[in-house]
């Protein structure tokens, strides 16, 4: 006896008609720049580019237009590390439904900030996902509201594979695509719907290294428990994928890969300076999957969603900086000097002359490994490369000043 799947390509038919009307029907472009990097023909799904800039208010629609006049009334209930949270308030205020979010302790200050202005009531509690979904669950029950699951239900799964019919309608010669994975909802959607429109395709999802549930799932090993990890992935910092999920992915997908936090920052800052877009990190996932697991994409035509561009300011600028070190394109240095008038001088215009561009500059006089008569001077200098970096390390040394 075969079991029925839970959706079906006419349930994401149904629901890509149901919400063409609220959601955009964002773009999937080639990269030509991430194409020769990678290796592989690049096309990027460009989900940033919704409303409210995260591919989780297709689903979140879909599941609000089926609600009846009595459940709207009511009113609904979500749980969410910031874009579920965003498309339910959007969506629901825009359709006049009472909504109530609740969302973890570490989320990102624009993604409360985005779902409270969409008219949402907020409630910040529990250190995960795990946490928050007891208590919007229990909400629910106290006030008589529906749940809406972020992607362990057959509406939001239906509402999510829809971008996958606008990818395969863009370009249907793709041969791959990756999505990220959390709890398992895009991937089934888009997985359900790829398969059904065209067999041959393969699908690979992308975790962190960090909380890797859904890998270890499909591979037959227990959900290790972890404590809980900063990641800069945050909207798939899921420890427990969906009852629904778990098994679409088994059935349909060919892994789920891992990357490391160091890999995922690596992509976002790509994706930013390359294809001057903004991305979060976990929308990045994708793409530094096919950095990390270059053997799997070689030669292939690999649609690549970027599934969100909800990311912290102050998050991004970090990421930029950190990039940036990384490279060689910022260095910090630290040399020792005599503590006498015009010394300063002398190491500025030393770097200056080496095309280098001073970006901060301290003096530390407390060092007591020292002459009470000497300092050192700490550096943070913008190269132009890494091998523009060894070129002013070298002016320095030549000069007598050697960094430390």
């Amino acid at each position: 006896m075969t079991t029925e799947p839970p959706i079906r390509l006419s349930d994401i038919q149904s629901a890509a008609a149901a919400i063409a009307d609220a959601v955009v029907r964002t773009p999937t472009r080639h990269s030509r720049t991430l194409s020769g990097i990678a290796g592989c023909e690049v096309w990027l799904k460009f989900e940033n580019r919704q409303f409210t800039a995260s591919f989780k208010e297709r689903g979140a629609l879909n599941f609000l237009l089926a609600l009846d006049g009595e459940a709207r009334g009511r009113g609904v209930a979500a749980m969410s590390a910031g874009n579920h949270a965003q498309g339910v308030a959007y969506h629901a205020g825009r359709l006049g439904i009472p909504a109530a979010i609740v969302m973890p302790l570490g989320t990102p200050f624009n993604k409360i900030k985005h779902t409270r202005d969409f008219g949402a009531e907020v409630i910040v509690e529990g250190r995960d996902l795990v946490e928050a979904s007891a208590v919007a669950h229990k909400l629910a029950r106290e006030r008589g509201l529906t749940f809406i699951h972020p992607y362990d239900d057959p509406k939001v799964i239906a509402g999510q594979g829809t971008l996958a019919l606008e990818m395969l309608e863009d370009v249907p010669r793709l041969d791959m695509l990756v999505v990220p994975v959390g709890g398992g909802g895009l991937i089934s959607g888009v997985a359900m719907a790829a398969k059904a429109i065209k067999p041959a395709i393969r699908i690979f999802g992308v975790e962190t290294e960090l909380y890797p549930a859904m890998a270890e799932l499909i591979h037959g090993q227990p959900v290790r428990q972890r404590p809980s990890s900063q990641t800069i992935a945050e909207g798939i910092a899921v420890k427990q994928p969906g009852s629904i999920t778990v098994p679409i992915v088994k059935a349909l997908a060919e892994d789920v890969l891992l990357v490391k936090e160091a890999e995922i920052e690596h992509a976002l800052a790509m994706i930013l300076e390359i294809e001057k877009t903004v991305v979060e990190g976990a929308a990045a996932a994708g793409f530094a999957a096919l950095l990390a697991h270059r053997g799997l994409f070689q030669g292939k035509t690999v649609g690549v969603v970027l599934s969100g561009g909800n990311i912290d300011m102050r998050l991004l600028s970090n990421v930029i900086l950190r990039e940036l070190a990384r490279e060689g394109r910022i260095l910090t240095l630290e040399v020792a000097i005599d503590d006498r008038p015009g010394m300063l001088a002398r190491v500025a215009q030393l770097v200056g002359d080496a095309g280098g561009n001073i970006l901060e500059v301290s003096h530390n006089r407390m060092m007591t490994g020292i002459s009470a008569k000497a300092a050192t001077l700490v550096l943070v200098i913008e190269a132009r490369d890494a091998a523009h970096g060894a070129e002013i390390r070298e002016k320095l040394r030549g000069s007598g000043f050697p960094p430390v």
